[in-house]
């Protein structure tokens, strides 16, 4: 991002905050508590930030798409709101100059609901949740989230409850998927952002990250960042039963060197371990979580031609996607900076080929469980990389600037909203 445009976001956020004064991880559930996929066809949706679409794609194979779903019908009444507040578009303005990059992000993330009728969206520059009609386009319901931007979602096992981050007042939403009625919330530390739901859905694990937004970036600066934590939750409650201290157990396995906003996660299916990325690093560590201990840390190579200006790493990432083999054995890493993703094996930590893609911003696995799937932010396309080899075996292009991809379903005869 040019340095200017670095600056004006400074301000603006400065100026909003001053006058306004923030994949599943979980195990196999019983198959009672699975949603029904009857009659439905699997999927992935593929949230296209900068454009306000959701490509729908095959789960596996060719990752061919389906259709597309427009996910800013109300786009027009959203501007109006904005323009008309003072506030909101100081904050609307801060978000498309900062973690926008010079656009307005309308998909941070998405899931279907069980019956496969509906897809729920998060959209960072509405500061809101949407629920939209898979088959007619149109909004069912909107919650707005407390603060000014939505963030990372997760959906629980049993695909009832959606939870959201909201970014800017430090929050945690839980919301009723059919209605989109806050079923609880609770407070993070500073920008939550991705949440998993552990032990079948009994816990929601949310991980902060901090200020992203600022050109504080060198290490001697990182206290600058804020609060940054994992929280956990009784999704009974939403009581806080843990907060986990990245910086303490970073410092205690020699790696003062590292940031502590833990970025994307991923569990092993057995939930005794957590791998997880943090800002600056290209690499990921490995988390005990019986012994509350780093136990490993892997460093992956560095792109040549990637610049060494932290300034110049988008949302401070440098690599930014983690998932994991459905057996556990095999892990998937975005290189988002370095352009490449990689399949590492999870017991010796090697990795393999270094598999090129631009702008690598999310890692899944496919409905077959074979491959992993990431999206390349930088080229519109979303590629499939086997785990068994760590070679590419797919690709398809979707729209402008895909980030998060989710496992969904649709109607199996779906071919798209009607043009009714």
């Amino acid at each position: 991002m040019p340095s200017e445009h670095r600056g004006s976001t400074r301000m603006l956020l400065s100026l909003a905050a001053a006058v306004a004064l923030a994949v599943t991880g979980s195990t196999a559930v019983s198959a009672s508590a699975q949603p029904k996929t009857a009659g439905l066809r699997e999927v992935m949706f593929v949230g296209n930030n900068w454009d306000g679409t959701a490509d729908v794609i095959k789960s596996s194979g060719d990752l061919a798409r389906i259709g597309r779903i427009n996910v800013i019908p109300d786009k027009d009444q959203r501007l109006t709101e904005i323009y008309l507040n003072p506030i909101k578009l100081a904050f609307f303005l801060g978000i498309r100059l900062g973690p926008g990059e010079g656009h307005d992000q309308f998909v941070d993330d998405m899931y279907s609901t069980p019956d496969g009728s509906d897809v729920v969206v998060s959209r960072p520059s509405f500061a809101d949740v949407v629920s939209i009609d898979v088959a007619t386009g149109k909004v069912n319901w909107r919650f707005p989230v407390s603060g000014f931007r939505a963030d990372h979602m997760a959906v629980s096992p049993d695909g009832k409850r959606v939870a959201v981050s909201a970014s800017t007042s430090n929050t945690v939403h839980v919301l009723d998927i059919e209605t989109g009625k806050q079923l609880g919330s609770f407070s993070a530390g500073d920008k939550p952002h991705e949440n998993v739901f552990t032990d079948g859905g009994k816990h929601l694990w949310n991980m902060s990250i901090g200020e992203v937004n600022t050109d504080l970036d060198d290490p001697s600066m990182d206290w600058t960042k804020g609060d940054r934590h994992i929280t956990v939750v009784d999704t009974t409650t939403y009581r806080q039963v843990k907060v986990i201290d990245m910086r303490e157990r970073l410092d205690a396995f020699g790696r003062k060197d590292l940031s502590d906003a833990v970025r994307p996660v991923a569990f092993t299916p057995d939930e005794s371990k957590l791998y997880f990325q943090v800002s600056f690093f290209n690499g990921f560590l490995e988390y005990d979580v019986a012994k509350d201990k780093i136990t490993r840390a892997k460093t992956l190579p560095k792109n040549p031609e990637t610049s060494e200006d932290r300034t110049t790493w988008v949302n401070d990432s440098r690599h930014h996607g983690l998932s994991m083999s459905p057996d556990g054995k095999k892990l998937c890493v975005a290189g988002t900076m370095d352009d490449y993703a990689t399949v590492v094996d999870r017991e010796s930590l090697q990795e393999g080929p270094l598999v090129p893609t631009s702008k690598p911003y999310w890692a899944t696995v496919s409905g077959d469980g074979a491959s992993c799937v990431v999206s390349e932010s930088g080229a519109d396309r979303v590629t499939a990389i086997d785990f068994a080899t760590g070679e590419k075996t797919a690709s398809v292009s979707v729209g402008d600037h895909p980030q998060r991809v989710r496992i969904g379903h649709v109607a199996a005869d779906w071919t798209g909203p009607s043009a009714s």
